[in-house]
């Protein structure tokens, strides 16, 4: 069993260890709770380069103590001139999840990180040079490191349909074969990318040099997306969402395009009848979040899109006590709601840093599907993302495809101010079980008073598609009981049993800063990751 990690001067949580150091390198050197998670961010992107990377997107929580929490999103739109016809014209009945194709959004990641460091030169103290905070993701791809088990995996399992993409063979395959854990990946161009952020700023990825390479190799791949496209790319004013949890606190979260509803919606139903939830290992808390999870998802696969494009939602009344109430009201403790399935499968990483000064980031980062959209751009190193694959190529549909629209996002890190003073970062990654993972991992924390790590190592589940998996059943890890996977089956879920610590269920994070600057921290076993303070 792990332990919940202490420290008081600053705390990282990472899905990769060498990333996690990478954030604690940061703040010794004085840095602040942005500069670290820029480090984090940039190194996770190459020694994690299947779940995330500079061709993604992100989105980003702030918490800064006296001030309202901030929400950024580093998210890209599709090109100012793809419409429906132009995949119809190319024989596409669907948008395809790999190939040029599937690359047809801006990649909002760089934008993120340039508006974070904007905050955090301007309200945070930030000093630190761009160099110092990319300094160790350079090292790893120039001078390689060590292959998970997970990019081993992953490649080795998806090589048929990446294979043939340009430039991810050159790259990712070793000698024209998925490569063994433990093996060294070199990527030198990245490198080589990274250091021209690093002297040029981070502009120069939309509007500079490494622009004018970046779309000269998605043009010769195929990829609708142009310089016109880059060049616009912009941070747009963007407010978090929120929910008051009776007797608890504030629960932030992130706004459409991405799924942070859906989190709210699983919560608020959650609180009106927490007190029947006493056992976290039992068949009613299992039950009852996954029926709180089939009405969010509802209302979520209905409504979330491109604001601009969202029918009249009034969310204050959707997050309405009396709302939350009526949902709450409509679960059937005895028998599960029919259910066909909702949503979609991504892989993502979230991580998250508290400094000394109680500064706290909720960060996500993602190319989608494990490598995006497995085109992985010569001049550059960049793996773009499939984002974009989200959108319908019907116009009757609420997320059909247009011109300049950003895609609907399973990302959505969370950050939690409890009555009491405490402050709290969560998320992890897993698309559609994002928000269930997370409404777990705080209702065991928060409610049922599980230390932090013991509420990420329990067992978990997950309802329907979610990354690595795409069928609709409710997901359990083995370690539930038989008694628990019995009385769930016969209150009519479709249940299958999966690997004890299955990757499948998420690589869950989180860390919590209490009044008195004691900040713990946990991160967890499904993945390789670290909480790392001093």
């Amino acid at each position: 069993m792990l332990n919940t990690q202490r420290a008081t001067r600053g705390m990282v949580v990472a899905p990769h260890a060498l990333a996690a150091q990478a954030g604690q390198a940061v703040l010794r050197e004085g840095g602040n709770a942005i500069e670290a998670t820029v480090a984090v961010a940039a190194t996770l992107a190459v020694v994690y380069p299947h779940m995330t990377g500079l061709g993604g997107d992100s989105f980003w929580l702030l918490s800064h103590p006296g001030h309202q929490v901030q929400a950024i999103a580093g998210a890209g739109r599709t090109p100012f001139d793809l419409d429906i016809a132009r995949y119809r014209d190319a024989g596409y009945t669907s948008i395809p999840t790999r190939g040029p194709w599937a690359a047809n959004t801006v990649a909002g990641t760089l934008s993120g990180w340039d508006a974070a460091l904007a905050i955090s030169a301007r309200e945070w103290g930030g000093r630190l040079p761009l160099s110092a905070l990319l300094r160790d993701a350079i090292d790893y791809a120039e001078h390689g490191y060590p292959i998970t088990d997970s990019q081993a995996r992953i490649t080795a399992s998806k090589q048929n349909e990446l294979r043939t993409q340009t430039g991810f063979a050159a790259v990712f395959l070793q000698a024209g074969k998925p490569p063994t854990a433990g093996s060294l990946q070199f990527q030198p161009a990245l490198a080589a990318s990274l250091k021209q952020l690093a002297r040029a700023g981070l502009e120069d990825f939309y509007r500079g040099e490494l622009a004018q390479s970046i779309a000269a190799d998605l043009a010769a791949s195929g990829s609708p997306v142009t310089i016109q496209d880059l060049n616009a790319q912009r941070n747009e004013p963007w407010q978090p969402l929120q929910l008051d949890l009776p007797g608890v606190g504030r629960y932030y979260t992130t706004a459409p395009p991405t799924q942070g509803l859906a989190t709210l919606y699983i919560l608020g139903q959650y609180s009106r009848r927490a007190a029947e939830m006493v056992d976290d290992l039992g068949a009613d808390y299992v039950h009852y979040l996954a029926e709180a999870t089939k009405q969010a998802f509802r209302v979520r696969d209905r409504e979330v899109r491109d604001p601009q494009d969202m029918s009249p939602l009034d969310l204050a009344q959707t997050l309405s006590a009396e709302a939350l109430q009526a949902l709450a009201d409509r679960i059937d403790m005895r028998k599960a709601m029919p259910w066909a399935g909702a949503g979609d499968m991504s892989d993502t990483t979230w991580f998250g840093v508290i400094d000394g000064e109680g500064r706290i980031v909720s960060c996500i980062q993602s190319l989608y599907h494990e490598f995006g959209s497995g085109i992985v751009l010569p001049q550059s190193g960049i793996c773009w993302q499939n984002r974009g694959a989200s959108f319908v190529l019907d116009e009757t549909h609420p997320r059909a495809l247009q011109p300049r629209r950003l895609p609907f996002h399973t990302l959505c890190p969370s950050l939690v101010h409890f009555n009491d003073g405490r402050r709290m970062a969560l998320g992890t990654m897993g698309g559609d079980g994002q928000p269930q993972t997370q409404s777990c991992v705080f209702t065991r924390y928060a409610y049922l008073n599980r230390p932090l790590q013991a509420a990420i190592t329990q067992p978990r589940w997950v309802l329907g598609r979610t990354w690595g998996q795409n069928t609709n059943t409710l997901k359990l890890e083995a370690r539930f009981s038989s008694a628990v996977i019995d009385s769930l089956r016969e209150r009519g879920h479709e249940v299958e049993v999966v690997a004890d610590f299955d990757e499948m269920m998420g690589h869950a994070g989180a860390l919590v800063r209490h009044p008195n600057g004691v900040v713990e921290a946990a991160a967890d076993p499904r993945s390789d990751g670290a909480a790392i303070g001093f």
